[in-house]
């Protein structure tokens, strides 16, 4: 069935950063490492009101190396381990991941018509590591991973509910409850690039490749 003649009207009626200021971005006064630059964008993004500025997208790739994509939570950054992100090992992304450890993220806020981009090989943390970061978060994300079955087939609303209700209670009488699939994924970037956005269509695109131990620094076309 064709789209409904509306639906293009729609999508030719939105418009992209009609803002009256969108931030200025010199990257001659960048760090040499992309790993302050994008926590100063986060913590920009966050004063701007930007609705959920810590989740992104993930994309990988299965064993066929047919793409995926979906938006996650990121759950830290650091210089020692990048990126991490947190699934079960059993999941689509965890299996895709297991097949081929590579993936990317993309960050997009558009309170400030801004882009982060960053690919790299993933890696896993020690289990230790993965109980830790589940249970320093909230009661909701531990009922959640215990639930498990990410990514199984469902055969009723009725059974989510029945097995997420049972989680939650268990979450709530045991906070300390291990879960055993759980998966602390860790991106080291190989690239990185930051994408500011432009009114006028003058976008500035910079991009970190690491070289070794060191970044090496340059601008692309938008």
């Amino acid at each position: 069935m064709a789209p409904d003649p509306d639906f293009h009207a729609l999508l030719r009626s939105l418009r992209v950063w009609d803002v009256d200021a969108l931030p200025a971005f010199d990257p001659s006064t960048v760090p040499a490492a992309p790993l302050p630059l994008f926590t100063a964008w986060l913590a920009e993004a966050v004063a701007a009101g930007q609705a959920e500025p810590h989740t992104m997208s993930l994309a990988t790739a299965d064993e066929h190396g047919l793409p995926d994509v979906r938006t996650v939570m990121l759950h830290g950054a650091d210089e020692e381990h990048g990126w991490s992100f947190a699934s079960h090992r059993g999941s689509r992304k965890g299996r895709q991941l297991a097949a081929r450890p590579y993936a990317a993220l993309g960050f997009y806020w558009p309170a400030q018509g801004r882009q982060v981009r960053v690919r790299g090989p993933v890696s896993t943390a020690p289990p230790e590591a993965a109980q830790a970061d589940l249970h320093a978060r909230s009661t909701g994300a531990l009922a959640a991973a215990l639930t498990g079955s990410q990514s199984e087939p469902l055969a009723s609303l009725a059974d989510l509910t029945a097995a997420s209700e049972a989680a939650w209670a268990r979450a709530e009488r045991h906070p300390g409850t291990p879960a055993p699939t759980w998966t602390l994924y860790r991106l080291r970037p190989d690239e990185v690039e930051f994408f500011q956005g432009d009114a006028r269509r003058r976008h500035v695109r910079l991009v970190y490749r690491r070289e070794g131990d060191r970044w090496r620094r340059g601008l692309l076309w938008p």
